[in-house]
């Protein structure tokens, strides 16, 4: 096709990067070292037919860029790049291929899997043969946006603050797509997570915090596709600035339904958090498609053996790792993160395999390029940053080791807690991790919400199927079973999978409800999966990223048993709220304050006075936690006024007696909740009264003072 008269271009700004709309035009820039030459294509109205293609005309700092008057709004658009083919030096241009804008605000349609889609000719398996073949017709377009949007007030809703945060980890359609009250025509949509009913069930439910599994634009893998599979949770990023389109119920304006839903969250008061990808693309290993960064800047934009460019690094495990030694690649992350933080006005983000983000070519570094550009960056220090502080390279498990300011997934707590509850884990192992995990996190002045709180995941089993199942049963998948982890410390209390025992249900259901009561009752950041407090299961696939089917989607159908944890799970977090002493901003130490006469938190046996260490060391399975209120609460020296709390855990078969235990100025202790008699009426103990706990059960009691 031939390229526009040189007045119909002029020579525009290399900044900002992306396709910008002034209201009279479009002014496109995008990066690459070591291209020679970048055409943008125009396409017609319905994008299926490229009508124009014009080369940038300036060179900036490494950026092309240039201006097209008349080019607005629902404008389809991408890129043909030229420059060495050279995969032994690392470069993989060829304009035969249509690419996407890394900063689009916008995709369009879909990747249709052909062979023209790959640089290379795919047939031969050999990448380093050239394919002139034209992609066009088989990858999405870009399309320009007008990012004019009236959100009626302040810039994003005031942040809630970290230590009365409570996290929902759902995905946006599968917590719709079978909603009763939500409109058929959206569910699974921005519009229908948006919904009324679904923003009043979270509100009422107590979260303050909703993590959403990836919205950035991504790809369905070939391999899943041939099975009738597709790619569910989303983790193949191809876009970091636009929302997936698939999830849109008006696809034209996918970007202003996205800012409608988060504007809705917000006027009820809760948090948008996105769960996002830096870590790898969807162009996957030498042997993958050229769909954006690929034919871009190849050399750039991933990470490459260096005495073997042609290969890929691949520490995510996915094939490729994205280069955040790099930059222009940090600012490509950094801007993401400040657009959808300043224009799409979420409130934080969850970082896939974040340590992958800290690495350098030496390996993980707290001090790396991409830690100190967020930690100085004054947009992203008013929003809240979640590492998973693992990936699969070397030295890549990093709980605790990323700065002050993160919050981190902690696995160890998931594991911890499961195997306390399977009889597995000692009380030693437990403490630690209802104190927010002091040992990792306590160091550089972090708080206690660092610790990010969480038994169940996405990626794992539900709730319900960790105490149903004690294998995996992923049979649906299409990998024969080889596929999730076999490493799941899940107990099925009797029976696998569904079973008309009851006596094996109801002990489960006391088993939902004490992992429930251990998560909201720990210090740190609790994390709650999306259906957990209805006893939601998926039938023991413990790897259903490809399931976009029934076995992922929230059943909302709640039987009686569902209807009463979801009671419990509400007065669980009501409590949490209501007792801030629950969620202590500092680390609990357990050493005297000497000024407030009180431990900040204490440990009791069964008979009622301080644990001993040789009571530590031995097979006891009982304990109790007393945290006490009036421990200061700051620096300052001024005793707390927050009520104390006493919660009992017996993670034993058998029932014990325990002695209810004296504190300071106590008068007695009422009962708040049971989790072997979940219906239980509240009621009051005095100091040395003897109470049964139940096996394999969770008290929690409030102090009553003289003074109260």
């Amino acid at each position: 096709m031939a390229s526009t008269l040189p007045s119909r271009i002029e020579e525009g700004l290399p900044h900002p990067r992306g396709a910008t709309w002034d209201g009279k035009g479009t002014n496109f820039a995008i990066f690459s070292a070591n291209a020679t030459k970048i055409e943008l294509c125009l396409f017609d109205t319905d994008g299926s037919k490229e009508i124009e293609r014009i080369v940038l005309p300036e060179y900036t700092d490494q950026i092309f860029h240039g201006y097209v008057p008349d080019v607005g709004p629902g404008c389809f658009y991408g890129y043909r790049v030229h420059g060495p083919y050279e995969p032994e030096a690392g470069h993989r241009f060829n304009p035969n291929k249509l690419l996407l804008d890394p900063y689009a605000r916008a995709h369009a349609g879909a990747l249709k899997w052909d062979p023209a889609v790959f640089g290379y000719q795919m047939e031969s398996g050999d990448d380093t043969t050239y394919d002139e073949r034209d992609s066009a017709p088989f990858v999405p377009r870009c399309v320009v946006v007008d990012a004019d949007f009236d959100w009626k007030g302040k810039p994003r809703s005031s942040a809630v603050p970290w230590d009365d945060t409570i996290l929902y980890e759902t995905h946006v359609k599968g917590f719709t797509k079978l909603h009763p009250k939500v409109p058929e025509k959206l569910r699974g949509t921005y519009a229908g997570f948006g919904n009324k009913a679904v923003i009043d069930y979270i509100k009422t439910l107590g979260i303050t915090s909703v993590e959403l599994l990836p919205v950035h634009s991504f790809v369905d893998d070939s391999q899943l596709l041939e099975k009738g599979l597709r790619n569910y949770w989303g983790y193949n990023s191809i876009g970091f600035f636009a929302p997936d389109p698939r999830y849109a119920s008006d696809v034209p304006n996918s970007l202003r339904e996205f800012k409608e839903m988060v504007a809705r969250y917000h006027e009820a008061k809760l948090e948008i958090v996105l769960d996002v990808v830096y870590n790898h693309t969807a162009e996957g290993n030498e042997l993958g498609p050229t769909l954006s960064f690929k034919g871009i800047d190849n050399a750039s934009y991933y990470r490459l053996l260096p005495d073997q460019p042609r290969y890929y690094i691949n520490d995510t495990g996915t094939g490729n790792t994205v280069n955040l030694s790099h930059p222009r690649v940090i600012q490509m992350v950094t801007d993401s993160l400040r657009y959808w933080a300043e224009e799409m006005h979420v409130d934080g983000f969850r970082f896939d395999l974040g340590t992958i983000l800290a690495r350098e070519p030496h390996g993980f570094d707290e001090q790396s390029g991409f830690l100190k550009a967020v930690g100085q960056d004054p947009t992203l220090a008013g929003v809240k940053l979640i590492a998973e502080p693992w990936d699969c390279g070397p030295g890549g498990y990093q709980v605790g080791g990323f700065p002050p300011g993160w919050a981190e997934w902690n696995d160890k707590y998931r594991d911890t807690v499961r195997d306390f509850w399977r009889g597995h884990s000692p009380l030693t192992d437990l403490a630690p991790r209802l104190c927010a995990s002091r040992d990792l996190f306590d160091k550089g002045g972090r708080r206690s919400w660092a610790c990010v709180n969480f038994v169940t995941a996405h990626d794992g089993f539900t709730l319900n199927d960790v105490v149903s199942y004690n294998d995996k049963h992923n049979e649906a998948n299409g990998e024969d079973g080889k596929d999730g982890s076999s490493d799941n410390r899940s107990w099925n209390c009797g029976a696998e999978g569904e079973t008309d025992d009851a006596e094996i249900n109801a002990l489960r259901e006391r088993q939902i409800r004490n992992i429930l009561s251990t998560l909201l009752l720990s210090q740190g950041t609790p994390m709650l999966l999306a259906g957990d407090e209805f006893g939601r299961t998926q039938g023991g696939n413990n790897n259903a990223y490809c399931q976009d089917d029934e076995i992922s989607w929230l059943d909302w159908n709640i039987e009686e048993k569902g209807e009463g944890l979801h009671a419990f799970t509400c007065k669980l977090i009501a409590l949490r709220h209501a007792y801030p002493v629950l969620r202590r901003a500092r680390f609990l130490t357990g050493e005297m304050n000497e000024e407030a006469g009180v431990k900040d938190v204490g440990w009791i046996a069964p008979d009622g006075n301080e644990m001993g260490d040789d009571a530590w060391v031995s097979e006891a399975k009982c304990v109790g936690m007393l945290i006490d209120g009036r421990a200061f609460k700051t620096g300052v020296h001024r005793r707390g006024e927050d009520e104390s709390v006493f919660i009992v855990f017996n993670g034993g078969a058998d029932a014990m007696m325990f002695t209810m235990p004296d504190a300071l100025e106590a008068s007695g202790w009422t009962l708040l909740a049971d989790t072997n008699a979940p219906d239980r009426e509240d009621e009051t103990l005095s100091v040395g009264d003897e109470i049964e706990i139940a096996g394999r059960s969770v008290l929690l009691f409030k102090l009553e003072t003289d003074a109260g």
